[in-house]
């Protein structure tokens, strides 16, 4: 008989059944879908679109998203990391698409989001050399922060803005807590394939008992018009000033820092050996390659995510597959409007709800990595504190940094990258400034018989 020499299929590159594809996918993107939603009215909003223009850029988001969460999960041509990850819109470069098209015009900030895209691929040789310097310690303290920055948005999506209309409402405190008291008992008391599917399920119920409290908004779903189509160059053709897009290309730079520690944790997430040279730069090949797309389309960078790596150490499934069928639902999404409109229906109490098990998640993950790091250690216990110290100051003290200059303003209050940052360069600091390479320790003398 002929022995089975073949290899065995690694979690990451499982091939799942259709089906289950394509339920797992939808989790997915039913979990992430309230960022470009989010992203996009609240650039409507804050620059004055017409609605027909929202939809096209709502349009154009979901199908930029798409494109990109296909490149990452499965590799182009040294873009990509062929690992299991869902692109989407980051709310700091958002803020920044809209400051440079409330003072130059939306024709500039798509030209500086063209110009940041072609940024990332000069800087990328540099940054590689840096890459050294961001070992656990310093992705574990990053983590940390990532979630508790996310669950900050997951409890803004829930409650509303302080000040704002039906700020804090019962009810929607009651759609948030019981999404994750049906995400809790489906994970509990389900088996198999439905226990995995515990995230989505939660969120079905929560939308369901939303459907029953008369908080499900139906009041834009109609079947007409059933395509959408986004265009090139919404805003006419764009427009470069290098100076309006330096705050862009600067923010490029602390993507990198995020997208090299999120390459990182999906990596060992998925069981999956990094070879960081090689997959952390695809990964920022995938990330420019899309935001020059975006550009092209209306949309701000469009970047890695980190929160479906919450999703995936929650069910287990850790095939990039998953997300590759993310994105094609999401390339549906761009083109099927009532599809669209049906995902913007679902109450944000809901959806937060589902996020903070999410994103809370990922700060276990971030809690795992440093548990392996001797946080003992003089110079480890410094670079965690004061990362933490200079990661969460923005986060929980919205404004901090408010009389700074705008572009500077943006920059320092992204608690995530300036924690990731600070660990860098105090990791830096601690244990690669006027350290000596490790001396042989002599061999023990062996006593005479």
């Amino acid at each position: 008989m002929m022995e089975n020499t073949s290899k065995p299929v690694t979690p990451v590159n499982e091939h799942l059944p259709w089906r289950q594809l394509l339920i797992f996918g939808a989790q997915h993107v039913l979990v992430m879908a309230a960022s470009p939603i989010a992203a996009v009215f609240l650039m409507a909003t804050a620059l004055g679109f017409s609605s027909d223009l929202t939809l096209r850029l709502l349009s154009a988001t979901f199908l930029v998203c798409g494109l990109g969460t296909l490149v990452q999960s499965l590799g182009l041509r040294g873009c990509g990391a062929r690992l299991p990850f869902i692109m989407l819109p980051g709310g700091a470069p958002i803020m920044l698409f809209i400051l440079i098209a409330q003072q130059n015009g939306p024709a500039t900030a798509s030209g500086a989001v063209i110009l940041t895209g072609v940024f990332y691929f000069l800087v990328l040789p540099l940054f590689r050399r840096l890459l050294r310097f961001f070992p656990s310690v310093v992705v574990g303290t990053m983590l940390l922060l990532v979630a508790v920055n996310l669950v900050k948005l997951s409890g803004s999506l829930i409650v509303g803005q302080p000040g704002s209309e039906g700020f804090a409402e019962p009810q929607q405190l009651l759609l948030a807590f019981a999404t994750i008291g049906f995400t809790v008992l489906c994970s509990r008391l389900l088996k198999g394939t439905l226990g995995q599917l515990s995230i989505l399920l939660g969120l079905v119920g929560g939308s369901l008992l939303a459907v029953a409290l008369g908080a499900f908004d139906t009041s834009r779903l109609t079947l007409f018009p059933l395509i959408s189509l986004p265009a090139v160059f919404p805003f006419g053709m764009p427009r470069f000033d290098l100076l309006a897009s330096l705050p862009l290309m600067l923010f490029c730079l602390v993507s990198m820092v995020e997208a090299t520690g999120q390459t990182v944790a999906i990596s060992e997430a998925v069981d999956k050996p990094l070879d960081k040279d090689r997959d952390v730069v695809r990964t920022i090949r995938g990330d420019a390659l899309a935001s020059l797309l975006g550009g092209c389309m209306g949309t701000s960078l469009i970047i890695t995510s980190g929160e479906n790596i919450g999703v995936i150490r929650a069910t287990g499934v850790r095939s990039r597959y998953v997300t590759a069928v993310s994105g094609l639902l999401l390339l549906g999404f761009a083109l099927l409007a009532p599809l669209a409109r049906l995902i913007e229906g679902v109450p944000e109490a809901v959806v937060g709800g589902t996020s903070l098990v999410v994103f809370a998640i990922v700060g276990t993950m971030g809690i795992d990595m440093l548990r392996k790091v001797d946080l003992r250690d003089h110079g480890n216990m410094y670079v965690v504190s004061v990362a933490l110290a200079v990661g969460l100051l923005p986060i929980l003290v919205p404004g901090v940094y408010s009389h700074f200059p705008a572009g500077l303003a943006s920059l320092l209050g992204n608690g995530v990258a300036m924690g990731a940052l600070t660990a860098a360069v105090m990791n830096f600091l601690f244990h690669c400034v006027g350290q000596r390479p490790a001396v042989p320790a002599a061999e023990p003398s062996r006593a005479n018989p």
